[in-house]
């Protein structure tokens, strides 16, 4: 029987572009999920079965995983209801048998109707992530998302009494941002009590309307260090809340990467946050410490890479600081990840 604790292994369905007649100003699914189909190459219900059974018959490492089915790359609730009965029920047969445990899929925050988490319910969908992106009316104006920061909460409320787990993806460094909007967004989903959250630094790709402000002088985007650090302050909130913040940064691909034209891009975001902000943690008590001599930090085997950082950039920060040279550093494979402890030698 597949154990629902730990991290699901999930079947990806793309979608890309159906259910949504909106062109945002930062949207090119195609070169974000690899698939560039739409309209004219729809997806049968005998093709998410194929993909479903090719993906079931690879070897995986932790068979007793919970196996989901995911919808990605359109706004699924945007489908004709019929629509989505047949991508749903070509799902149905793998739920009964066992072999999938549950549904998931997002859509548009203002493609959430009264019947929406009822009738998704009945469908065996159990996760619902709504792409808000922002809460800054400033911002949702700018990007041309078509709806309010009140339909979002609207969304959350209306499929909220369903049961369904909810999560809220948003976006760093879109256009007319500034840091006090983007962290009263991120406050404000936070309120909302999504369950998981996803965070993406925006990225130019050459399919999207944003690549014309570009190529035109009148967008420019984050740097990677900056969006690391605008990234790791909304990961905050999140974490102080509770609320899971499940990836940061895109998954790459060749077709993300060849799209690319500029923008805070690295293949290791997540982990590029998780190392700034590990390392304030510990420097904080290496700072404090370290003045009365030598000193012992003690970290998780596992939390080596972002302590040291990319390229060993901590370590070289620890030696610019004058420290690195009073400090040992013990692996602990026996401590959770994030762990620390400074003792004094």
């Amino acid at each position: 029987m597949p154990s629902s604790a730990g991290k699901p292994y999930v079947i990806p369905v793309f979608i890309t572009n159906e259910g949504c007649p909106h062109r945002c100003l930062f949207c090119d699914q195609g070169a974000i999920t690899g698939e560039p189909r739409g309209p004219s190459g729809t997806v049968t219900a005998n093709d998410v079965a194929a993909t479903i059974l090719q993906a079931l018959s690879r070897p995986r490492k932790s068979p007793d995983r919970e196996v989901q089915v995911a919808f990605y790359g359109g706004s699924f609730t945007g489908l004709v209801r019929e629509r989505q009965k047949e991508l749903l029920g070509a799902v149905r047969p793998f739920l009964r048998e066992g072999r999938v445990q549950a549904i998931r899929l997002s859509t548009r925050p203002d493609y959430v109707d009264e019947e929406t988490g009822l009738f998704l319910g009945s469908q065996g969908v159990r996760v619902v992530e709504l792409g808000v992106q922002s809460l800054d009316p400033v911002v949702l104006s700018a990007t041309r998302r078509g709806y309010s920061a009140d339909r979002v909460t609207e969304a959350f409320t209306l499929l909220k009494p369903s049961g369904l787990i909810i999560g809220g993806q948003l976006m760093i460094g879109l256009p007319g941002e500034s840091m006090a909007g983007l962290l009263a967004s991120a406050r404000r989903l936070a309120a909302l009590g999504p369950e998981f959250v996803r965070l993406y630094p925006t990225l130019v790709l050459s399919g999207s309307g944003l690549a014309g402000l570009y190529r035109e002088g009148q967008y420019l985007p984050l740097s990677l260090a900056r969006a690391v650090v605008k990234t790791a302050r909304v990961k905050q909130i999140f974490d102080e809340q509770g609320i899971r913040v499940i990836r940061m940064g895109l998954q790459p691909s060749a077709s993300l990467e060849a799209s690319l034209l500029a923008g805070p891009y690295h293949p290791a975001f997540g982990e590029l946050v998780l190392s700034h902000l590990f390392f304030r943690r510990v420097r904080a008590g290496i700072a404090k410490h370290s003045r009365h001599g030598l000193v012992k930090v003690i970290i998780a085997a596992q939390d080596e890479s972002i302590f040291r950082g990319p390229g060993n950039n901590n370590m070289k920060r620890l030696a610019r600081m004058g420290v690195l040279d009073r400090i040992t550093l013990v692996l602990d494979a026996r401590k959770p990840r994030f762990f620390f402890r400074i003792e004094k030698v």
